[in-house]
């Protein structure tokens, strides 16, 4: 062994395994596609409360993915101490829209596609599915639906307001019924005849009706 041989690091010999217009070219290539993929998820968001974090995690996930992928792909034996090592990861952030697993895996794929160098498949297969999400994401009902409430006193209110409801509605639906002493509670799904809510008013005041609350529905139905 030489003197030379001691110092020799095979550390600094994978240094220029990737070039570095390989690395700047999928890193910028990365961030546009994940930009992409954030806008997205922005313009078809229909949950509850929009979460700008899981946003700017997309676009993190892209980058991430990339350059992870990008080691991976230049050295055989570190590809195999990173798939050892990724396996003790575990991640315990609950997903709570269903379409959110969907934008994570199209973040992760647009990463490892680019990375491996298949830059055409990683632009143009995105660019599909954003348009299919697009497309099927915004379609919504040209009536939204609306949940009501009522609180009654006995059976003979409870079949007064149904009857009142059905009759100032395109549909109406009983989804819940609790029945108390003293006390019928109702949970209707309903769908407007108009843009017009002045029926929950004179709901309210009928006779044997305790209350009326109106509640937007968004959430997943059968039409």
């Amino acid at each position: 062994m030489t003197f030379s041989d001691i110092f020799k690091s095979s550390f600094l010999n994978n240094v220029a395994s990737v070039s570095l217009l390989d690395m700047a070219i999928a890193m910028v290539l990365a961030f546009a596609i994940g930009l992409f993929i954030f806008l997205i998820y922005k313009k078809t968001f229909s949950g509850v409360m929009y979460s700008s974090s899981f946003g700017v995690t997309l676009i993190a996930l892209t980058l991430v993915t990339t350059f992870v992928i990008l080691a991976v792909t230049s050295n055989v034996v570190l590809s195999l101490g990173m798939v050892g090592a990724l396996s003790i990861v575990r991640f315990r952030t609950a997903i709570k829209e269903p379409l959110d697993i969907a934008f994570l895996f199209w973040a992760i794929a647009a990463g490892i596609v680019l990375a491996a160098g298949m830059i055409p498949l990683a632009v143009i297969g995105s660019i599909i599915i954003g348009v299919i999400i697009l497309l099927f994401a915004n379609r919504r009902s040209s009536v939204n639906p609306y949940i009501v409430v009522i609180r009654c006193q006995d059976s003979a209110s409870e079949k007064q307001a149904v009857e009142y409801l059905t009759g100032k509605t395109k549909k109406c639906v009983v989804k819940s019924k609790t029945a108390r002493k003293g006390e019928i509670e109702l949970n209707l799904e309903i769908r407007l005849a108009e843009d017009n809510t002045d029926f929950i008013n004179e709901l309210s005041d009928m006779e044997g009706v305790e209350s009326a609350v109106l509640v937007s529905y968004n959430g997943d139905y059968m039409g």
